[in-house]
C-alpha cells in the first residue's frame, strides 16, 4: 500500500514537472525539436519569419505631447533563436544552433523604439534668464536621453520581474548637412523562467507626457 502510494505521488510530482515550463504560455526552456524548429525558421528567406515577428512588436499610436513611445517588443527564446540564425550569413546549421543555444541561459528581450517629436525635440531655445527679454540660447537634447525613461514590467499587475541586463542606443537621422538625434532604442532581458504567468504588463514612464501601458498574451506566442 504504502509503495502504491509513493508511486502515485511520484507520477504526481513528475506531471507537476512536465506541466510547469508551460506555466508561462510560450516555450522555455526548448526542446532540442523546438530550437531546430526555430533553427530552420530563421533560415528560410522569405516573409515567414517577419510575418511571425508582427505578434511580437505592438505599435502605438503617437501621443500629443512628449516622445513617441513607437513600439515594444516581447521576444521569447523561440524567437530570438529563429533570429539568431537568420542574422547568419555564413554556412550555419542545425547543430550550431544548438550549441549556441546551450550556451547562454534562455532570456525574453523587450525593445522599446523611442523616437523624438516637435514637443520633444532634439535642439530646442530656452530663455537664458527669467526676464521676458532674455536673449534665448540653443537647448541641446543629450543623446543618452533615454536613461530618464523607466520601464518596469509586471505579471498579475503588481509582481515586478526584474531584468538581468539594459541598455539603450541612440538614434540618428543623417543628410549631407549631418546627423541630428532622432530617437533611441533600449533593450532589457529578462530570465526567461521568470515568467510563470500567462500575461506580462510593460509600462513606460516617459520624463513628459503620459505613461504608456502595453498588455501581452503570453498564450498567442511561442
Amino acid at each position: 500500500m504504502l509503495l502504491t502510494d509513493l508511486r502515485l505521488n511520484s507520477l504526481a510530482l513528475a506531471s507537476l514537472l512536465l506541466l510547469s515550463p508551460s506555466s508561462g504560455a510560450f516555450d522555455t526552456p526548448l526542446s532540442d525539436t523546438a530550437v531546430r524548429e526555430a533553427y530552420f525558421l530563421g533560415q528560410r528567406r522569405d516573409d515567414t519569419l517577419p510575418k511571425l515577428l508582427g505578434k511580437y512588436v505592438l505599435h502605438l499610436p503617437a501621443p500629443k505631447t512628449g516622445p513617441y513611445i513607437e513600439s515594444v517588443s516581447f521576444f521569447t527564446p523561440y524567437i530570438l533563436t529563429a533570429l539568431n540564425s537568420s542574422y547568419q550569413v555564413s554556412i550555419y546549421s542545425a547543430q550550431q544552433a544548438q550549441l549556441d543555444h546551450l550556451k547562454t541561459p534562455e532570456v525574453v528581450r523587450i525593445k522599446i523604439q523611442i523616437f523624438l517629436t516637435e514637443s520633444y525635440p532634439a535642439y530646442s531655445a530656452v530663455a537664458m534668464g527669467s526676464d521676458s527679454h532674455s536673449p534665448k540660447g540653443i537647448f541641446v537634447r543629450p543623446s543618452d536621453f533615454w536613461r530618464d525613461f523607466r520601464l518596469r514590467t509586471f505579471q498579475k499587475k503588481d509582481v515586478l520581474v526584474v531584468p538581468s541586463s539594459a541598455n539603450g542606443q541612440p538614434l540618428f537621422q543623417c543628410s549631407d548637412a549631418g546627423c541630428v538625434l532622432s530617437g533611441a532604442t533600449l533593450t532589457f532581458e529578462y530570465p526567461a523562467a521568470a515568467f510563470t504567468e500567462p500575461s506580462a504588463t510593460v509600462q513606460i514612464d516617459p520624463p513628459e507626457g503620459d505613461p504608456v501601458v502595453v498588455d501581452f498574451d503570453l498564450t498567442s506566442f511561442r
